[in-house]
């Protein structure tokens, strides 16, 4: 099983094959020492490794679509990578802030919430200021987040299909709430969901963390 190339440095391609290998047979170590100890040592930048574990979670969510691994098999992937991500985030440059604060969340019953941290942490390297509420987040104590934070864009992810109803829900409350405040929705339910974007008349959208980075630098007028 390979990764696709995509938009990785050719450098890193390899690299993602192998730390995928490491994944699939649960290899936490090999895959940390992979990652931190092939990749920096390459000259991989904390920033284009964060890539290499985002196309290797692609793969990983595509092999359990097509029912090629098991959902343990799944989980046992993704927690390797929650692993990994934590190690190389010491690792990273630290940016002067951008002055623009960020709200990342799951919608409410959505568990999956890697995603979403993929996205937060992508904005973080990239000079934001981030507030990750995780997984799940209530509706309700998601409104009384933006009051504490009043943040400058509003990120909220699903994953499974079957919360896409939880994301209108948080959408039309949150506009109530704060007319005005900038949306971004992402997640896989997005990708099975064509049009949705559009029919939530969400300012931002992204097919992975870094094309919704690139997206929000954009819409708030952020330097790259």
């Amino acid at each position: 099983m390979t990764v696709a190339a995509l938009d990785l440095e050719p450098n890193a391609v390899s690299l993602c094959d192998r730390y995928l290998q490491a994944q699939l047979s649960g290899n936490r170590r090999e895959a940390l020492r992979l990652v931190v100890e092939d990749g920096l040592s390459r000259g991989l930048s904390c920033f284009e490794l964060h890539r290499l574990i985002q196309r290797a979670q692609v793969e990983i969510g595509r092999l359990w679509q097509e029912d090629r691994i098991t959902i343990a098999q799944e989980h046992m992937a993704t927690a390797i990578s929650q692993v990994v991500l934590s190690h190389i985030y010491q690792y990273a440059e630290v940016l002067p802030t951008n002055g623009k604060k960020v709200l990342v969340a799951c919608v409410e019953n959505e568990l999956h919430e890697f995603p979403a941290r993929l996205v937060a942490d992508a904005l973080d390297l990239s000079g934001f200021e981030v507030r990750y509420l995780g997984a799940s987040v209530p509706t309700h104590h998601l409104l009384g987040m933006i009051d504490v934070e009043s943040p400058d864009l509003l990120v909220l992810s699903a994953t499974m299909a079957f919360h896409v109803p939880q994301l209108r829900d948080a959408v039309r409350r949150v506009r109530e709430h704060r007319p005005g405040l900038l949306i971004a929705v992402g997640g896989s339910a997005c990708a099975w969901h064509p049009g949705l974007k559009e029919e939530l008349s969400a300012e931002l959208s992204g097919s992975d963390a870094f094309e919704l980075v690139a997206n929000a630098k954009r819409r708030l007028g952020v330097e790259s």
